[in-house]
């Protein structure tokens, strides 16, 4: 059964929760077995969702009776919102995706998001913030969401521990997604919690060091 952790609380009181679901992920004729980190932000009345993969009845339970918001998608890779259109409608809260990764969405859906995220949006709960950061690479249309108080940037695919996401399928690319990770990500205090799209959280200071070390390495 999937467990729900708080990984962080705010002065405010708003905490940050994860929760692991399991599934695949398919793209360029192949699939693979994958665990995703679902993230909620809030506090006990109201909450933003991140990326609910797989399963979208986990992702409802984890969120209980809390009022939600929106559902934020970090790119529009299937595993990441094959379950998406399902928990929105569990949650009664609206998909927003940005849209260079429309054709990525409308390779699982007949429909549109609910709404476009574009790079500076800010969604509001529990009296903290998340500013769109518009990070393409992975994905044409990949953005991470910064909540400078919460001191946290959850980064879907774009950085992980240890370097950042995968570049060798359609529709991602290599030096775009250093040049995001050095402009929009690696400008962060350092101390910034980063949560990332699966596997463990790391932190802008422990990533920083090592840049030259990912583009000597390559793709």
């Amino acid at each position: 059964m999937s467990r729900v952790e708080t990984v962080a609380t705010g002065a405010a009181g708003a905490r940050i929760e994860r929760l692991v679901t399991s599934g695949t992920f398919s793209l360029d004729g192949g699939t693979w077995d994958v665990d995703n980190n679902v993230w909620i932000v809030g506090d006990d009345a109201e909450a933003i969702v991140i990326d609910p993969a797989h399963d979208a009845a986990a992702v409802a339970a984890a969120v209980g009776d809390r009022r939600v918001h929106v559902i934020l998608l970090t790119h529009g890779h299937d595993d990441h919102i094959r379950a998406a259109r399902e928990a929105a409608d569990l949650l009664g809260a609206p998909l927003c995706l940005n849209p260079a990764d429309r054709m990525l969405w409308d390779a699982v859906y007949d429909d549109a998001p609910d709404r476009e995220i574009l790079n500076g949006d800010t969604f509001k709960v529990a009296g903290e913030r998340l500013y769109a950061r518009y990070t393409p690479g992975h994905s044409p249309g990949s953005t991470c969401f910064v909540s400078p108080t919460l001191g946290a940037v959850f980064t879907g695919d774009t950085l992980f521990q240890g370097g950042p996401g995968a570049t060798g399928r359609s529709y991602s690319d290599f030096p775009t997604i250093i040049d995001s990770i050095r402009r929009e990500l690696l400008t962060l205090p350092e101390e910034t919690a980063v949560y990332t799209g699966h596997g463990d959280s790391t932190t802008i200071g422990a990533e920083k060091p090592h840049l030259d070390e990912w583009i000597a390495r390559g793709h």
